[in-house]
């Protein structure tokens, strides 16, 4: 029992600089690899009014109620038509489950601290704000998200748990 639990603090402390990579486009995206629960297949799910048109609606995960948001559209980007490749990430952040619909994933990389950089000063787009930093993995680029920002869980737990 006791080699579990250094196993499991082992994985831990290996999870440092651990990223789960994603496509939306041709762009790469990555999320510290904390967060995320599973990956899962799109499945059917069940729009709810009035939310934001990223947040696509609910699905319902072997049991459990879980929000799904479109990445695409968070970032002002065109929907397009799911396909087999398209997944959805299940997150865990600050307790609170939500799953993130991407085109594809790619795969987990290990970035280290001296290949990551600050994101250059552009203009207020969008997307900027929700970029983190940037990291390098030989020539690819990848943009690592601020979660806790993509999430901004004023815009969809209001209208998901309380009544207006």
């Amino acid at each position: 029992m006791n080699n579990e639990a250094v196993n499991i603090f082992d994985e831990e402390v290996d999870q440092k600089g651990q990223y789960l990579t994603f496509l939306l486009e041709d762009e790469a995206y990555g999320i510290w690899i904390g967060y995320v629960t599973e990956i899962i297949g799109i499945l059917p799910y069940m729009e709810v009014p009035e939310l934001p048109n990223y947040i696509r609606g609910i699905i319902n995960l072997r049991g459990r109620i879980i929000p799904i948001m479109d990445m695409r559209l968070r970032f002002s980007k065109n929907f397009v038509d799911y396909n087999e490749r398209t997944c959805i990430i299940v997150t865990d952040i600050e307790a609170d489950t939500v799953g993130l619909i991407v085109d594809s994933v790619s795969e987990v990389v290990t970035i280290g601290d001296n290949n990551i950089i600050d994101k250059p000063m552009m203009s207020t787009g969008i997307s900027n704000q929700f970029v983190k930093n940037i990291g390098k993995v030989g020539d690819e680029v990848i943009l690592l998200l601020d979660c806790e920002k993509v999430l901004m869980h004023n815009e969809f737990e209001k209208p998901l748990n309380e009544d207006e």
